[in-house]
């Protein structure tokens, strides 16, 4: 073995994690290996802290530090909309539509989609949770933010069957053509929701 015992420890750990490999871990190890143990320590503790104390938000099953998201905590203050619910497979897909700063309502997070080849059905879902809220409150529009892949697509149809049986709006996230994307290089289902998509101008 070329690495010391705690080194090698340190590099298996690290290359456990999504995203880094081999040589991410080596770049990781040799920047903590040459920082400060003040720094170290501040990284581990910060791990520590994040799992002792964050949990799913009792109502939309986000991440939370108190019984309620701090999403769902302003909808009971009147400062979001909480007539407007965006269903989302996981909690990280709720930051990226908050950084857009163009939705104002709440969430309810799936915590996966319905994928029959890996096992997971509409009983492994949060899905039973959202009808409860959607029965229980005054929500008024559903909107169907799952990824739009097949896994996605097959759980935004079985929800949307399910909440048009209740009356509510229900709705999907437009899919179409990126930003300074060219028609061109475009495949034919991108091409063919953004015509499906498209809007008066």
């Amino acid at each position: 073995m070329s690495q010391s015992v705690s080194i090698q420890r340190l590099l298996d750990e690290l290359e456990r994690l999504p995203g880094i490999g081999p040589k991410s871990a080596q770049r990781i190890s040799y920047w903590l290996l040459n920082n400060e143990l003040a720094d170290a320590q501040r990284l581990a503790h910060a791990i520590v802290e994040v799992k002792q104390s964050v949990h799913f938000c009792a109502r939309c099953f986000n991440y939370a530090e108190d019984t309620l998201c701090p999403i769902c905590t302003k909808a009971e203050t009147g400062q979001r909309d909480s007539g407007l619910i965006c269903v989302v497979s996981e909690p990280r897909d709720i930051t990226a539509i908050e950084r857009t700063n163009e939705f104002n309502g709440v969430y309810h997070v799936l915590g996966g989609v319905i994928s029959p080849l890996d096992g997971v059905g509409p009983d492994q879902l949060r899905i039973r949770e959202l009808l409860e809220r959607l029965s229980n409150a005054n929500v008024y529009e559903v909107l169907l933010a799952t990824n739009p892949n097949v896994e996605g697509e097959t759980t935004a149809v079985y929800l949307a069957r399910l909440i048009k049986t209740l009356g509510i709006k229900t709705t999907r996230l437009a899919s179409g053509l990126p930003v300074g994307g060219d028609l061109e290089f475009a495949d034919e289902i991108t091409l063919g929701r953004a015509i499906e998509s498209r809007r008066e101008m």
